[in-house]
């Protein structure tokens, strides 16, 4: 099945405020999307990251305030 369109897009002011790797940003209609995916070494890396060790849990960076109101039990 094929489609022929014909569109006029005016855009006054087009804001974005971030786009992810797994973001689409389509304007208009779009036969279609093929998908892509790039990875790059930007630091330079030569050798795999160590292993991973035990996890110790941090206190929050955040002074969290103590729980108000009555204590449900």
């Amino acid at each position: 099945m094929n489609f022929h369109i014909n569109q006029s897009i005016t855009i006054q002011t087009l804001r974005v405020d971030g786009i992810t790797n797994s973001s689409i940003l389509q304007i208009g209609s779009a036969g279609m999307i093929k998908s892509l995916s790039n990875l790059y070494n930007t630091g330079g890396f030569t050798e795999p990251a160590p292993e991973a060790g035990e996890f110790e849990p941090r206190p929050p960076l955040v002074p969290l305030a103590p729980p108000s109101g009555p204590a449900v039990i």
